[in-house]
């Protein structure tokens, strides 16, 4: 019987360990996007730190991503932007993908 308890202890370990891994890369990926939806915007350095702060915060809204790209694509057409969904979104795959290569390279 411990050696079912030691399996589910360990997978319940191994799942913890991934949501937070996955909340860690999701944070970072918001913050990469907002730093290059800040440099789309033309924005000044502090403006852009902060633009980033928010952008990880916009996430917290609700589950998902749909929070953080209506966020994206409001405050990049309200710039004078020109962008479309598709474009933010495959930002912020590109950025998930450098998000997930920085996260790896520090966890090493």
């Amino acid at each position: 019987m411990s050696d079912i308890n030691d399996r589910k202890k360990a997978f319940e370990n191994k799942f913890a360990r991934d949501a937070e891994m996955q909340f860690k890369v999701n944070a970072r990926r918001n913050k990469l996007v907002g730093h290059w939806a800040a440099a789309q915007m033309n924005l000044t350095a502090e403006e852009t730190d902060a633009y980033a702060k928010s952008v990880v915060a916009a996430d917290f809204e609700e589950a998902g991503d749909d929070d953080v790209m209506r966020k994206l694509l409001g405050d990049l057409t309200s710039a004078g932007v020109e962008i479309d969904e598709a474009g933010v979104r495959t930002a912020m795959e590109e950025y998930m993908d450098e998000a997930r290569r920085q996260y790896m390279e520090e966890s090493e």
